[in-house]
């Protein structure tokens, strides 16, 4: 979360506005960030509570994930979380797109990703552009973490990128 602010700030001085996908307990570890996101016309997704695969929970444990989630977000934040949910780990099961639809969510992937998650272990910035690079198309969902210092410190260079390509950034609400 530490990287935050500046992707935030980065974001906000290049109009660009993007969907983050949130746990429970960061948004009750930082509620003022959260706030911002909505704020500055951000999209603000649900990733669950606790992260657990949604693929091995009962339907009510998946309900209560969900719920729990946006509760959180309601109450500390006073925003309606968007209905959109990015399932942990990409991992469902037909069930739980089932409950996911009958909640009013939207299950939203990715179609570009690598491993950006451990702050311990980040790729080279040089690497992450290179991924915008070769795996950009129409309609791209990119899986960017929040703990990244390497993409934070590409976006720049990313949304240049996209940008000399014609390509224009939205928030999933936006697309068609």
């Amino acid at each position: 979360i530490r990287y935050t602010p500046l992707l935030l700030d980065g974001l906000k001085e290049r109009n660009v506005r993007v969907s983050f996908f949130l746990l429970g307990e960061k948004v009750e570890q930082y509620p003022e960030l959260v706030e911002r996101m909505q704020k500055e016309g951000h999209l603000v997704g649900n990733h669950t509570c606790t992260h657990p695969q949604l693929s091995k929970c009962n339907v009510a444990k998946i309900r209560k994930e969900i719920n729990d989630c946006a509760k959180t977000m309601k109450k500390l934040t006073g925003y309606n979380m968007d209905a959109f949910i990015r399932p942990p780990e990409g991992v469902y099961s037909l069930r739980a797109l089932k409950v996911i639809k009958d909640m009013g969510y939207k299950t939203i992937l990715w179609s570009i990703a690598y491993y950006d998650y451990d702050p311990q272990n980040q790729p080279s910035v040089d690497y992450v552009v290179n991924k915008f690079k070769t795996y950009y198309h129409k309609g791209a969902i990119p899986l960017l973490h929040i703990v990244s210092k390497a993409d934070c410190e590409a976006l720049p260079k990313i949304i240049r990128l996209m940008h000399s390509k014609k390509y224009h950034f939205k928030t999933l609400n936006e697309l068609d």
